[in-house]
């Protein structure tokens, strides 16, 4: 693989259609990064309506194009970024609708909010093909800097977005922080998590793990018959139109808006992407034939995703791709849906069998290398589905059922998640031997998925652990709305906990800590000596005003590739 400016490794551009072409900017003195808490400049410049399948009444009236879907960038380089929005020319144009005149949109990069230093112009055509979505690949910039874009079309302007280049690759940098997030679901709840995120402005980037959207029918998916807000379309997507116009109304969220105009997001997929249980070759919830071919749905929620999302290709059609932030941390982000082998039930096959894999084996060969040639300080693998290894069958017979239908397993005989790595065993001992072997030290994995926090060794050999030893850290946070086990059995937040974390920590000896019952996000913060997670939780995931408080901080210290508790968040 070929790496582009020492930051993000590619082996083929983006298609014209997905990414604009780079462009170069002026180059400025970085800005001093900020530590200060503050307002997310964005959330009074967004629409909270969600989208529905008539445009949004200011769409409706408009005599000139508007921005409905806020701005975005994401993917920062050291001298680059990517900048997305969404234009709306005309009232008929809306997500999903095929329509629309093309629009010229101009796009600004500045040294400061008000755009009195503008040191990048540029423009791009906005068209049906591509749903009236605009990327622009920005190069030229500085590294380590603050920057603000707005986007402009037919005389009206786009909100203000800030958005932050990556350190120089060769940079001795103190430090970095990373908001962390993943299963997002639209029915479930508000978005409080995202809106405390950019709250902060503290942020280098965000990470989202996974489960951006979910693909469901209204009211089918983690509700459980308590759908707090109406997603469009109201039936399951499968088709290109329906991708796109799920991805717009998550796109009409206050707090998400205001979180993707605050700092570069760097996004990968999970299954819900496309579908529940996704895999090379199909889904759990796809059903050839009825729902078409499963290729077509796959394609078409593919398109959907790089259309909306402001993520660069590394190779076209995935998420796996390397971002560089100085000397201090890499972070390798993982695709593990388009190359895995059909899931197995335990007791319907092996999870052993070595012709099987989670990663294919191209990409694993990518990983392997990348890891065994990274010069910075910390190793960061971002991975939609949980590492560790995790026994379940000491939990009582009352939670194994809802941890079963939480995640979409078999409710008979449950004892693996094999939609986790727990079902691909051999990528796994291959990829930890490797690192055992090659003495790679500092390597943390950075999870979603699972609805649930945990702090976790990554032991070598679980059954012989700890002797055997911890190959790695993993940090899992967990979900946004989607639900977590006090949701799916209906009792007080905390009570589930109580019971299960000792149960499943003593099944679990590498398991340091595990909150099964709240939702949130995680803060990454790293320096040359740690890499800490501080685990936040909302007070309500119903509640649109949701309170933030911080929860439990877990860090990992230079060479130990273990975990332990840490007094505080930092």
């Amino acid at each position: 693989m070929t790496t582009r400016h020492g930051s993000s490794e590619s082996t083929a551009p983006a298609p014209a259609d997905a990414t604009a072409a780079p462009v170069t900017a002026d180059t400025g003195v970085p800005s001093p990064r900020r530590r200060s808490v503050v307002k997310a400049a964005a959330a009074s410049a967004v629409l909270a309506a969600p989208l529905t399948a008539v445009p949004p009444a200011r769409a409706a009236t408009a005599a000139a194009p508007v921005f409905l879907h806020g701005v975005a960038s994401g993917d920062p380089l050291p001298d680059g970024v990517l900048l997305w929005t969404r234009v709306t020319p005309t009232a008929e144009a809306i997500p999903g609708s095929g329509i629309g005149p093309d629009t010229e949109v101009v796009w600004s990069v500045a040294r400061d909010k008000a755009f009195t230093t503008v040191v990048a112009k540029g423009s791009a055509r906005a068209t049906a093909a591509t749903d009236h979505t605009v990327k622009a690949d920005i190069r030229g910039l500085a590294p380590a800097t603050d920057y603000w874009f707005r986007f402009s079309a037919g005389g009206t302007d786009s909100p203000v977005g800030r958005t932050r280049t990556a350190p120089a690759a060769d940079a001795a940098v103190t430090g970095l922080r990373f908001g962390v997030v993943s299963c997002s679901n639209y029915e479930a709840g508000h978005f409080s998590a995202y809106r405390h995120l950019a709250a902060r402005g503290d942020l280098d980037a965000w990470l989202h793990l996974g489960d951006y959207i979910y693909e469901y029918a209204s009211g089918a998916y983690g509700t459980r018959g308590r759908t707090v807000r109406a997603h469009a379309p109201a039936h399951e997507i499968v088709s290109l139109a329906d991708y796109r116009v799920r991805h717009a109304t998550y796109r009409t969220d206050p707090d998400l808006q205001a979180l993707h105009a605050e700092a570069p997001v760097i996004a990968i997929w999970d299954d819900h992407e496309i579908a529940n249980d996704t895999w090379s070759g199909g889904a759990e919830n796809h059903t050839e034939g009825e729902e078409g071919t499963w290729s077509a749905r796959q394609a078409a929620a593919k398109r959907a995703y790089f259309e909306w999302m402001p993520v660069r290709p590394a190779i076209t059609g995935t998420t796996y791709r390397r971002l560089r932030f100085g000397r201090l941390a890499d972070l390798s982000l993982l695709d593990l849906r388009s190359f895995r082998s059909q899931q197995v039930s335990v007791g319907d096959g092996d999870v052993d069998d070595p012709d099987r894999t989670l990663t294919g084996r191209a990409q694993l060969d990518w990983l392997k290398s990348g890891l065994s040639a990274s010069d910075t300080t910390w190793r960061l693998v971002g991975t939609s589905v949980m590492i560790s290894p995790l026994a379940l069958g000491a939990l009582p017979a009352g939670l194994l059922k809802p941890v079963a239908k939480l995640l979409g397993l078999p409710q008979e005989g449950l004892a693996l998640n094999t939609d986790q790595w727990d079902g691909y065993t051999d990528d796994r001992r291959e990829l930890l031997a490797h690192l055992r072997t090659h003495a790679i030290r500092n390597t943390v994995f950075l999870t979603g998925d699972i609805h649930m926090a945990w702090a976790n060794d990554v032991p070598v050999n679980a059954g012989t652990y700890p002797a055997s030893g911890s190959a790695a850290a993993e940090f899992v946070v967990t979900s946004v709305t989607s639900d977590n086990l006090d949701d799916a059995v209906a009792v007080p937040e905390g009570t589930v906990t109580t019971i299960a974390s000792p149960l499943i920590r003593a099944t679990n000896r590498h398991v340091r800590w595990v909150d099964t019952d709240r939702h949130g996000y995680g803060v990454l913060d790293i320096t040359s000596t740690r890499a800490q997670m501080d685990y936040y939780v909302i007070s309500s995931r119903t509640d649109p005003a949701a309170t933030s408080r911080w929860a439990r901080s877990y860090r990992t210290l230079d060479g130990t590739q273990q975990v332990e508790r840490a007094d505080g968040p930092v």
